[in-house]
């Protein structure tokens, strides 16, 4: 079975046995951003890392808005699951932007990264400032391309962020204002170019069922072919 939760940001507690008891040998879990446990690369964070190793099924994660991406990016780029990933251990792996994999003969198009609310757009110097977290252009033709070999077809979609009409729906609420950023403008678009079953994302950090095809996730672990939690 395919399994989805959102953030994790390094905290253990998410990923522990106990927790994830639901999953089998050979499943998956999809973790929609902000993974957090390749940050620091010290002892502890490579002891936890390694214990995961052992688990029977895999773990795999979209990058988010915090990321250690100089780490992230040591870690060799395979062929996995009929796509790019970078390799982390034998069942851990990153999940890199635009691809689409085959898992459990599922077709999942995966898009992280986005706009860091860490970052304040109006400050100096801000747009030389480097911006691993923003996919740029060879991202999104990568996605583009790939999603034109399916037809935009395919099963699951995951990201980091929602779609710009997602999130202004989301912070109506709160009186919130999103500001429309090109990779939520091209989620939009991508929401109706796409044929799919279920979007799952992660960035807004709640556990919320949109529609019956769109699912914010965070401390939930949900079942990805039904939308149940587990």
């Amino acid at each position: 079975m395919i399994y989805v939760t959102g953030d994790t940001h390094g905290d253990r507690s998410r990923l522990s046995k106990k927790r994830l008891k639901a999953l089998n040998p050979g499943d998956t879990l999809i973790i929609c951003g902000d993974f957090g446990f390749l940050w620091n690369d010290d002892r502890a964070e490579q002891k936890f890392l390694y214990n995961l190793s052992k688990r029977p099924y895999n773990i795999c994660f979209a990058d988010g808005t915090h990321e250690n991406f100089d780490l992230l990016y040591r870690f060799p780029v395979k062929e996995k699951f009929g796509g790019r990933v970078h390799a982390v251990a034998d069942n851990i792996f990153h999940l890199i932007r635009g691809e689409i994999y085959a898992i459990e003969d599922k077709k999942i198009f995966v898009m992280g990264g986005g706009q860091n609310p860490d970052r304040d757009p109006d400050e100096e110097l801000y747009e030389e400032l480097p911006h691993f977290e923003i996919p740029d252009k060879a991202d999104l033709l990568s996605a583009v391309e790939n999603l034109e070999k399916v037809n935009y077809k395919v099963d699951y979609i995951i990201t980091h962020e929602p779609p710009a009409k997602i999130m202004d729906f989301l912070l109506l609420s709160e009186n919130g204002v999103s500001g429309t950023t090109a990779l939520r403008a091209y989620f939009d678009e991508l929401s109706t170019q796409a044929t799919y079953n279920k979007w799952f994302f992660g960035s807004m950090h709640i556990d919320k069922y949109i529609s019956p095809s769109v699912i914010a996730v965070f401390n939930s672990i949900i079942n990805a072919e039904t939308g149940e939690r587990i």
